[in-house]
């Protein structure tokens, strides 16, 4: 079996996982979550921040979103311009964010894009990841596109439930690798 068939299989697996997961389990990892990224160093020295914007299946990011407002921080939040694209665009509220592209909360087309290479620390979501890094996102490719183009000073940090860190990964060769994984025992 292929590495992309493994990819595939190993989705179907997770995601059915990540369906019967506690929603107060889920709420409360959010939360230590969002606590532990705002405690890393390099978030601290950080000037530009890029972040998702959780949807119900994914890590609630709305605290962390908010608190690098309160921080005086130069917020980026995903905008889906195509097929597998996607931009870093500034935002200065969480009111501006609708619904957009699959259903995800995005800024307006009008809000100031945010060239990659100026993102200081960039926190990326998955399905699943390994406890080293190896991540599974959900099948788009919108990650495996944006984050080459990220300069080398920007720290990723991938963001994950430990109940859905696997112990091995499929890779292919347009997978990132992350040194830096957060779940809730983090922090």
């Amino acid at each position: 079996m292929s590495a992309a068939q493994q990819k595939t299989a190993l989705r179907r697996r997770m995601k059915a996982l990540a369906a019967s997961l506690d929603p107060a389990y889920n709420a409360a990892a959010s939360r230590r979550i969002c606590r532990a990224l705002i405690q890393q160093p390099a978030y601290q020295r950080a000037g530009t921040v890029f972040c998702f914007v959780g949807t119900a299946r994914e890590i609630d990011t709305r605290p962390f979103l908010e608190q690098v407002l309160r921080d005086g921080k130069r917020l980026c939040v995903p905008l889906c311009t195509g097929k597998g694209v996607m931009e870093a665009r500034q935002i200065d509220s969480l009111d501006v964010l609708r619904p957009g592209a699959l259903d995800i909360l995005e800024p307006p087309a009008s809000s100031l894009r945010v060239a990659p290479e100026q993102i200081d620390f960039c926190v990326v979501p998955c399905l699943c990841a390994t406890a080293d890094g190896a991540r599974l996102g959900y099948g788009g490719g919108y990650y495996d596109r944006f984050l080459p183009g990220l300069g080398a000073h920007a720290q990723q940090v991938l963001v994950c439930r430990s109940r859905m860190l696997v112990p091995e990964m499929p890779q292919e060769g347009h997978d990132v690798c992350f040194s830096c994984v957060i779940t809730e025992a983090s922090d």
